[in-house]
């Protein structure tokens, strides 16, 4: 593509036609990884669609993601689309929230993601994981997913909230279950918000049932405050007129962390273990570099900088597989994207899985290659060929927790285990605020005979 500016024009871009009323929406439900990939491949770095909500834009250039990430954030918002899928469970958390009220408590969660603070969670992130190994019995199959989902809640809860939460994993996770699964729902992309779908009654009813989880945790911890934990900041800080923070307000930005802080790290670590299942070459020189640098002690802080296949394996893995395969923006004002007016209240949409498997970017981009990622690789490519966790102003508050929790968790488990996919098992993704398995994915581990 030419860095010089084409001109503008006042037709729309290329686009796959869509069906009466519910648009494209039908065709992406149906194969929704397979429908932006070819998306991308047949209509070029901008596409257009008629959506039942509006005009939707696909950019597919990392010089336009660009432009709507980092350039003109200012004039571009999450959106209604946006809201109306994550709000009836997230209410008006960091993920959702605009403006003043998003500056405010980002600033306020900010400092919870020092690395400074970072660095104190990786001993219990690593103690947590061992604890669940002693629950892993050599030969048996586990349902990886499902163990990744709970060890990482009790990480989050632990870390950002001070608490144990051993009591309420299983409704925290099935409210969250039943919340991702309501948002692959035509009738919702369809239907005005006030139609109360049967998704939508499902979302309801699992907001029901984590408020009961959260507004106990937050008058445990009103009671019971602690330090330095995000929760306790949360009741204690007041705003300019003295007024401290509704128990609503601390409640969306819990359910927010919750849901946000152990989801995507939660998927990342099962899709690494699928991928690397599927790659034992990968595993073995994996293992080899934890044999040689940890030398059978479990990993620290201090370990990762010579983890550097480890942290290839996880950089892969989430080009391959991002958790977050993509994400939306509404302009606030037009704005000139590529030649093309994208309108106000538009969505455009930034597609993670089509980027990283682009192969103008990446070479033979479906392979898993983790030695791909050297500096000298990292240093060629554009900016945003690679962001798994989104960029500018609204980049993910926890990246470097993330990619902390996903290097030291995965050292620790296949420094112990040898995981392998049984042989009935297939990846199948949904594609909605997060690539989630539709299917359980179970795997036999195998203790490692020098443990």
């Amino acid at each position: 593509m030419s860095s010089d500016t084409p001109p503008v024009t006042k037709e729309t871009p290329p686009g796959p036609d869509g069906l009466p009323i519910v648009g494209t929406r039908l065709a992406f439900l149906r194969d929704p990884f397979g429908f932006m990939t070819r998306t991308a491949r047949e209509y070029g770095d901008i596409a257009y669609m008629e959506e039942p909500h509006g005009n939707l834009y696909q950019l597919n250039h990392p010089e336009y993601i660009e432009q709507v990430l980092v350039q003109n954030n200012q004039n571009y918002v999450k959106g209604d689309i946006f809201q109306g899928t994550l709000g009836p469970m997230t209410g008006n958390g960091i993920l959702n929230s605009e403006g003043a009220v998003w500056r405010r408590n980002r600033h306020l969660i900010q400092p919870a993601f020092h690395p400074g603070r970072i660095e104190a969670y990786a001993e219990m992130m690593t103690n947590l994981t061992e604890e669940m190994l002693e629950t892993w019995a050599d030969g048996e199959t586990r349902l990886v997913h499902e163990d990744m989902m709970t060890l990482t809640l009790k990480i989050v809860a632990q870390a950002l909230f001070g608490v144990d939460i051993d009591d309420y994993v299983e409704p925290i996770a099935e409210s969250l279950e039943e919340f991702m699964e309501a948002t692959e729902s035509l009738a919702n992309m369809v239907l005005p918000p006030g139609i109360p779908t049967p998704s939508r009654m499902q979302t309801k009813a699992a907001r029901k049932k984590l408020d009961e989880v959260v507004y106990h945790l937050i008058e445990q911890r009103r009671e019971n405050p602690g330090e330095n934990d995000v929760l306790s900041t949360l009741l204690d800080v007041t705003d300019d007129d003295g007024h401290r923070m509704t128990d609503e307000q601390i409640r969306d930005e819990v359910v927010t962390l919750l849901l946000a802080g152990h989801e995507t790290t939660a998927l990342s670590l099962t899709l690494t273990m699928y991928v690397l299942g599927e790659h034992p070459k990968v595993e073995e020189k994996l293992v080899a570099e934890l044999d040689e640098v940890l030398d059978g002690r479990p990993p620290t802080m201090a370990d990762l900088p010579n983890l550097t296949y480890t942290e290839q394996v996880v950089k892969e893995s989430m080009r391959l597989y991002p958790p977050v395969p993509g994400i939306i923006r509404q302009p606030v004002k037009p704005d000139i994207i590529g030649g093309y007016e994208i309108p106000a209240g538009s969505t455009v949409q930034m597609n993670q899985w089509v980027v990283h498997r682009d192969p103008r970017w990446y070479d033979d981009p479906l392979a898993f290659q983790p030695e791909r990622w050297t500096e000298e690789f990292e240093g060629s490519l554009p900016k945003l060929a690679y962001f798994p966790f989104a960029a500018g102003p609204r980049r993910c508050i926890g990246d470097r927790f993330a990619m902390l929790e996903a290097r030291l968790l995965l050292a620790t488990i296949y420094q112990q285990y040898h995981l392998e996919l049984t042989p009935e098992t297939e990846l199948d993704l949904m594609a909605t605020v997060t690539a989630r398995p539709k299917k359980v994915i179970p795997m036999t581990v195998r203790r490692r005979t020098n443990q």
